[in-house]
């Protein structure tokens, strides 16, 4: 419905209604491709996806002392402090920023023959052949960390394969936040079952990385191994 120059309404015509109902179902578009480039924007690849991660800014770190003096006068605050950090020894980790994680161990299990036990060289690059898998086998990965010094927030495990230089595999494991203690921790991660059939045998290249949530390294390492028709 419109007007005349008198001021009388007048019915609108139909190219008038049409041109409106063009500039909505317009607006529309333009709304459905701004959502369509927002959710493009934010689908990363495995690349761009750690360098997103590389770039998040955490808040400043603290000692264990400050973060045991913070809040100290509330009681279920402090209570709940010391239920995480269990019995670790104030007065020797104290005053120090930053924690040390040390993977002592890395072992395959594997059920009904005995565990495989993997050294771990001081430069992370085994020479040669690390170890062999079965195929068709079932295993699960285990190993120890010693945590030092402070409090290791979103320990994580990474490792990616790859064969005749084709990446086929990509693997991430959140570890969790440890406190430092004298006893070493235990992970196991969940089981997996390697591939079989004449095309999955051969050598393989892997990389390995134990990262938390500053994006610092403890350990990677770079490796080869083997599946074929049996154990070594």
């Amino acid at each position: 419905m419109g007007f005349d120059e008198q001021g009388n309404e007048v019915p609108e015509t139909p190219n008038t209604a049409k041109t409106a109902m063009n500039d909505e179902s317009g607006d529309e578009a333009r709304v459905a491709i701004g959502i369509h480039r927002n959710e493009s924007s934010v689908t990363l690849t495995e690349d761009e996806d750690e360098e997103e991660e590389s770039q998040i800014e955490l808040g400043p770190q603290c000692t264990l002392k400050e973060q045991l003096e913070k809040d100290k006068d509330d009681e279920s605050l402090r209570r709940w402090k010391e239920q995480l950090l269990g019995s670790v020894d104030i007065t020797s980790v104290g005053e120090t920023l930053h924690p040390e994680v040390k993977i002592l161990s890395l072992a395959i299990k594997s059920t009904g023959r005995p565990d495989i036990v993997l050294p771990i060289p001081e430069n992370g690059n085994p020479k040669g052949l690390w170890f062999t898998l079965k195929e068709g086998s079932h295993y699960r990965l285990v190993f120890t960390f010693q945590v030092n010094n402070n409090i290791v927030s979103g320990l994580r495990y990474t490792n990616t394969v790859w064969k005749a230089g084709l990446k086929v595999d990509s693997t991430k494991e959140m570890i969790g936040t440890f406190s430092p203690q004298a006893e070493p921790y235990t992970h196991e991660m969940p089981g997996e079952t390697t591939p079989s059939g004449m095309f999955v045998r051969g050598s393989y290249s892997a990389r390995s990385k134990f990262i938390d949530d500053d994006n610092k390294c403890y350990l990677e390492i770079n490796y080869t191994f083997d599946i074929r028709k049996d154990w070594l």
